[in-house]
């Protein structure tokens, strides 16, 4: 079972700021190719690791939080680790390359 919260401006501090565990962030949007290939990886993934809190960022939607991250392209993973931005990704992995991404950020 996938465990996703959407993300907008009233809930990107609680839900991924000021969370007690790392956070991926998927920036996405329903145009994108590459997004819709990395949302099911994304989706499988939230269900296996729960030391990590998944969340996704529509950018049409929420172009506020795009923008302050610098968000160029999409799909764009951060895992946010205290509140901070601790890793980055551009472009879609495939699950064990998101594994290995998010583990390595999280520590």
């Amino acid at each position: 079972m996938a465990y996703i919260t959407e993300i907008n401006s009233d809930n990107f501090e609680s839900e991924v700021l000021k969370s007690d565990r790392p956070v991926l962030v998927d920036f996405w949007a329903p145009w994108c190719g590459p997004c819709r290939m990395v949302g099911p990886v994304v989706e499988e993934l939230s269900g296996e690791m729960n030391d990590v809190r998944f969340c996704k960022v529509n950018v049409d939607e929420v172009a506020e939080i795009a923008a302050k991250y610098g968000i160029m392209s999409i799909p764009t993973l951060i895992v946010f680790k205290n509140g901070e931005p601790a890793a980055q990704q551009v472009g879609a992995l495939g699950k064990e390359e998101l594994r290995q991404f998010i583990e390595n950020a999280a520590k």
